[in-house]
């Protein structure tokens, strides 16, 4: 399980989920674009949904858990690139949702957990 620090706020992902994002979110922050990523909380956090305004100017950490970076799928980098250009911002999906593109609205979303750290606010990340 890999994280994305972003103002104080840890929010954990699979690795091959942020890796993904990771591709996304660096090409609109390198053309200065600030936008919304949103994902579901897991269950264990409260079911909710939580977002974040990300901000070229805000420090961003991507740590990842293995030590091999996982190969990326076009079809899905597509889908969430979609989804960040969109008025909706980058809303985190799941792998299977970008193989079957018949229905943008029909896509599944991710779920992720809040966990607490030292002096930063944690979100945990895992597929629903």
């Amino acid at each position: 399980m890999g994280s994305l620090t972003y103002d104080r706020v840890v929010v954990e992902f699979d690795d091959r989920i942020l890796a993904h994002l990771q591709v996304v979110i660096i090409q609109k922050l390198r053309r200065g674009e600030s936008f919304l990523l949103s994902w579901r909380d897991a269950a264990v956090v409260g079911d909710g949904r939580s977002s974040a305004w990300l901000h070229p100017a805000i420090p961003l950490y991507f740590k990842f858990a293995g030590g091999r970076a996982p190969i990326i799928n076009p079809q899905w980098l597509a889908q969430l690139t979609r989804s960040a250009n969109s008025s909706q911002g980058l809303v985190v999906t799941g792998e299977e949702s970008s193989m079957v593109e018949r229905d943008p609205a029909a896509r599944s979303e991710v779920a992720f957990s809040i966990r607490p750290a030292a002096t930063t606010r944690a979100t945990k990340a895992t597929e629903s």
